[in-house]
């Protein structure tokens, strides 16, 4: 096969041209805001209402986004008729009981990555949602990005011919002073679920769920996981591949992805689950490359967004590119490496 001249084009249409949605976010934290400056800065979507623990944080948020409704209580929020969609922006630990809430209150949910702390609780999920027949989907938002679709369109074409290797790595700096809930178990701490949670999906994305998961890890003194190293292998439609990847909250890490084949090479730079640029390589060395992203950065959340609500407004309940059960897939293969590593938390 002749090496491209050019990548192809992406297909992800501009956030902007969305149907608007009116939604209603839970947990006014860092991700939140960071989703709803998205929303502002490049989409039609309109937040409607905010939820927290407290009124004061509520209003804080709405005052910040001009935000007409704020609630002290989740309950509130769901039930407000004036919201179509519920993004859920709290730590995992806390995604099942909310997103239930909004699922039984008849509300379409965009529910943070991770999607749950385990694969026990995303069945429970999705359940709810088919037996709603609301909309429901995991906010992984590198599945969404345009870089992605041209990763997409490169697969399909077959144009790294047979895959053999995929590497990708996710590390932060982050420290307990820093990020206390990432060392509690009793909220789902450690970086597998928060980091280690890019790299897996990105994996799956490219070759399936594995027959096979070799994981090793060192963990703090609270018993989560700093670092993790898992090797996946014995997948079914690429027998031969196999996947390293890696997350730690001990250092920074070039955070990249590559997915090696006998034709070519596919390169993202760090970050590779932010909106970045696509390079094909080939074996003796020639490459081409993708131009720099429109959006960078956290404005990248803005396709998620556009993406949901274009699902909701078709009358879909899950998108085909980030389908249910490879969820809960995603979710057994993180937990087959806590076991192997030895992190539980409380309750499970």
């Amino acid at each position: 096969m002749a090496f491209p001249q050019v990548l192809p084009v992406s297909r992800v249409p501009d956030p902007a041209v969305a149907p608007p949605l009116k939604w209603g976010v839970i947990a006014p934290g860092n991700i939140a805001h960071m989703f709803a400056g998205a929303l502002r800065n490049a989409t039609r979507q309109q937040v409607v209402a905010v939820g927290s623990r407290t009124m004061e944080r509520a209003r804080a948020f709405a005052d910040e986004f001009g935000v007409p409704a704020a609630y002290g209580s989740y309950d509130a929020l769901v039930n407000d008729p004036h919201v179509d969609v519920v993004y859920i922006a709290s730590p995992h630990s806390e995604h099942l009981p909310q997103a239930l809430l909004a699922i039984e209150a008849g509300k379409h949910v965009l529910v943070e990555k991770p999607f749950t702390r385990n694969a026990r609780e995303a069945r429970k999920l999705v359940a709810a949602a088919r037996k709603h027949n609301v909309a429901l989907m995991e906010a992984m938002w590198a599945r969404f990005l345009p870089h992605t679709d041209v990763v997409r369109q490169l697969l399909a074409d077959g144009a790294l011919g047979t895959i053999e290797v995929l590497m990708a790595d996710h590390g932060q700096y982050l420290p307990r002073n820093r990020v206390p809930r990432l060392y509690d178990p009793a909220l789902a701490g450690g970086s597998l679920l928060d980091l280690g949670i890019y790299p897996v999906s990105f994996a799956s994305f490219v070759l399936g769920q594995p027959g096979a998961v070799l994981a090793s890890g060192l963990l703090t003194s609270t018993g989560v996981d700093e670092q993790v190293s898992a090797l996946f292998s014995r997948y079914p439609d690429h027998p031969q591949a196999q996947a390293l990847v890696s997350c730690t909250m001990a250092a920074k890490t070039p955070t990249t992805a590559s997915i090696s084949g006998s034709h070519a090479r596919i390169e993202l730079d760090g970050e590779f689950y932010a909106p970045t640029r696509v390079r094909l390589v080939s074996p003796s060395g020639l490459s081409i490359a993708t131009e720099q992203p429109f959006l960078t950065g956290h404005h990248g959340l803005a396709f998620e967004a556009a993406h949901f609500a274009q699902l909701v407004a078709d009358g879909f309940t899950e998108s085909p590119q980030l389908p249910l059960d490879e969820t809960v897939a995603i979710m057994e293969v993180l937990d087959e490496i806590r076991s192997q590593v030895r992190v539980r938390y409380p309750g499970e």
